[in-house]
């Protein structure tokens, strides 16, 4: 009978139980990505001292929940209503969705990486900034900044996309799962907030020689990025929305092939990072640190992710121990410059996702571009890494992703970090930072132990 019935509709039953198969895949990539929260949620709390723990747990909800209803109203709409190549004018507040083009498991997938981005610039900023601040950049950047970005180079529109017609020079920008438009754009606010409010007190003496101020709980971290390389097989693998896609001329070969090759290059990256990362600083500091191996270990999801899908399983390991050392000095520059990055948000996130685009566009694989980007199409020629002969024009337009989100993101970010500053609604007063700002701003700590002593701010200020 359901046959019968699909088939008056016009839809197959092999058509039906595709599309099915598809849609739960992309549902479950987007569980994942929002496990990446919780992820989040426990690395910022790890990473700052417990007297401001409550505020970033508070942050990050707040991120999620205030990027959902400004991503639904309008970031989704910008992000993928077909109108021009710079923004999209149509789909707000979901209108006219499902569609044939999107339903409601793509928003959903797309929202999950909207409010990841707002996590990255919270993490720049921890420790030192007024509650409502947060409101409002998380609006904005979830709502306006980030969605633009995805409009350029994921919508099939978009000036940048290696989806669109004309492809800019002859290729487009090839960030399949967003080392530029989600990390990149994350740390690039985050940059600028963090510049703008100045260091934690006490970060730096007198003589701007740096001053540890570590994070409470190494565990916290640890299980934090543990829980984002479980999200991070969604991130990556899921970014092909669709697993059900055979390439033409092969039997056994499809999206499903790729799916599984991108895991495998997310996860050698990462560890590749990671190890590195462990032995790069031992000889540096002298000693093991379970925070820093964390932290390379993220960089080098966040220099794969733009080439996962397009890249030999020998490559993720040169993208990985590169970006290992991209971090290390990023982070001694950091110091050096006294700029403060509670997270080093910035370093990781902008640092890697830079190297992670121009790393796509050195080792690209032809054919594998091709079956991402043309569905396996045979006859189809594209250009591709330019180590491997791929010529000039995929390089080129990573440059040009690379610059083009740096001047987007401090074009419109800059300014709003600067308003709030101006009008006193960004950096909370010293005395309350000191104090810590689950004491001075929600009442209490985060853990009951701590509650036992002096409960109120007036006791701290007396």
């Amino acid at each position: 009978m359901l046959h019968s019935t699909l088939t008056l509709m016009g839809v197959t039953w092999e058509e039906s139980v595709t599309y099915s198969i598809n849609a739960v895949y992309l549902l479950f990539s987007a569980y994942l990505v929002f496990v990446m929260q919780i992820g989040f949620a426990m690395i910022c709390a790890g990473s700052v001292r417990a007297k401001n723990a409550m505020n970033i747990m508070l942050t990050n909800v707040v991120d999620a929940v205030v990027g959902s209803i400004s991503f639904y109203l309008f970031g989704f709409a910008f992000a993928y209503g077909t109108s021009n190549p710079f923004i999209g004018s149509h789909l707000f507040a979901l209108a006219h969705i499902p569609n044939a083009t999107y339903d409601y498991a793509f928003f959903l997938y797309q929202w999950a990486f909207a409010i990841a981005v707002t996590g990255i610039t919270s993490g720049s900023i921890a420790e030192r900034t007024q509650f409502s601040a947060y409101l409002v950049f998380s609006f904005f950047l979830s709502g306006f900044v980030y969605p633009v970005v995805v409009h350029w180079v994921w919508s099939s529109s978009g000036w940048l996309s290696p989806s669109s017609t004309p492809l800019m020079l002859g290729s487009g920008a090839i960030d399949f799962a967003g080392s530029g438009v989600v990390h990149l754009v994350g740390a690039v606010a985050g940059l600028w907030g963090s510049i703008i409010e100045g260091p934690r007190a006490g970060r730096f003496d007198a003589l701007g020689r740096p001053v540890p101020l570590r994070g409470h709980s190494a565990t916290l971290v640890v299980l934090g990025t543990f829980l984002l390389w479980f999200g991070w097989f969604g991130f990556n693998p899921g970014s092909f929305d669709k697993i059900l896609v055979a390439y033409p001329g092969t039997s056994d070969q499809g999206n499903w092939t790729s799916v599984g090759r991108t895991a495998v290059t997310t996860i050698l990256a990462g560890s590749t990072a990671g190890i590195v990362t462990l032995f790069g600083r031992r000889l540096l500091v002298g000693h093991w640190d379970a925070m820093d191996v964390c932290n390379g270990l993220l960089g080098g999801f966040v220099s794969i992710t733009s080439g996962c899908s397009v890249v030999e399983p020998w490559a993720a390991i040169i993208c990985g121990f590169v970006s290992a050392w991209v971090l290390i000095g990023l982070n001694i520059v950091a110091l050096k410059l006294n700029y403060d990055d509670p997270l080093e948000a910035a370093q990781l996130h902008g640092g890697c996702g830079t190297w992670g685009l121009l790393f796509t566009g050195l080792f690209a694989k032809e054919e594998f571009v091709i079956q991402v980007y043309n569905s396996g199409e045979i006859g189809v020629t594209r250009p591709y890494g330019l180590l491997l002969g791929g010529g000039w024009g995929l390089i080129g337009a990573q440059v040009i992703e690379i610059l083009t989100i740096f001047g987007w993101v401090s074009v419109t970010m800059g300014p709003i970090f600067y308003a709030l500053h101006k009008l006193e609604l960004l950096r909370i007063p010293v005395n309350e930072e000191v104090t810590g700002l689950d004491i001075s701003c929600h009442g209490g700590y985060a853990y009951a132990q701590e509650n036992y002593h002096l409960r109120l701010y007036g006791d701290y200020i007396s």
